[in-house]
């Protein structure tokens, strides 16, 4: 395991200095997506029974129990009802802005590291192909100043080979680094509807049976 592995960073260090990058690149990548998905594991959105005891508290007039339930889950569906149950004295847009604001800060937050791995995903790619580029020059100058003596088909296949290894690693990352986006992108936007649809179903409750609570 152990020469393998040092097989492979020889075999990879060939690449050249773009190398580097990309390595860093296939770091941030693995820590971004780990740190998303222990993120909107943890946030994710409540079970339906509790939903369910928070819109059952609602239509009872219970706000303080609606706010001791919000105030047990630290999930974004938890957070944005808080809001909701402080504006309850505001007027039904007041109301409904409010909501849609804590919604939109709640998913604003979990949408961290989204540019990040979408970066890398378009970046990644490019700095294989420039390295690719760049070794090539390098195959041709060497060839160019070579001797007739010296010239070779290995000569000039052992410089392309090891251009087209920036390529290779630059698409593995890019492609990582998209794979990882869309995972996260589709949990979020879960996440997302999930919140707008508590926020809608609160929003109609508190109009429908705290009217009291709301400004005309």
């Amino acid at each position: 395991n152990h020469l393998t592995l040092m097989r492979t960073v020889h075999f990879l260090a060939k690449g050249g200095w773009v190398m580097v990058p990309i390595a860093l690149l296939s770091i941030l990548t693995v820590y971004a997506f780990v740190e998303r998905a222990i993120t909107l594991y943890r946030k994710r959105t409540p079970q339906q029974s509790w939903l369910d005891n928070i819109y059952a508290q609602i239509l009872a007039g219970d706000l303080q129990g609606v706010a001791m339930l919000c105030e047990e889950k630290n999930r974004p569906v938890a957070k944005v009802l808080q809001v909701g149950i402080t504006s309850l004295t505001q007027t039904p847009t007041s109301l409904a802005t409010a909501l849609e604001a804590a919604g939109q800060h709640e998913v604003h937050k979990l949408e961290k590291n989204l540019a990040l791995l979408g970066t890398i995903a378009s970046t990644a790619p490019m700095l294989g192909f420039l390295g690719t580029v760049l070794g090539m020059i390098q195959a041709f100058m060497a060839m160019a100043q070579a001797t007739q003596a010296q010239m070779s088909p290995q000569l000039l296949s052992g410089g392309i080979y090891e251009a087209m290894i920036t390529t290779a690693a630059g698409l593995i990352v890019g492609i990582m680094a998209d794979l990882a986006y869309k995972l996260i992108l589709v949990r979020v936007q879960t996440a997302t509807h999930h919140i707008e649809q508590a926020s809608r179903r609160f929003m109609e409750l508190s109009i429908q049976r705290i009217p009291v609570a709301i400004k005309p």
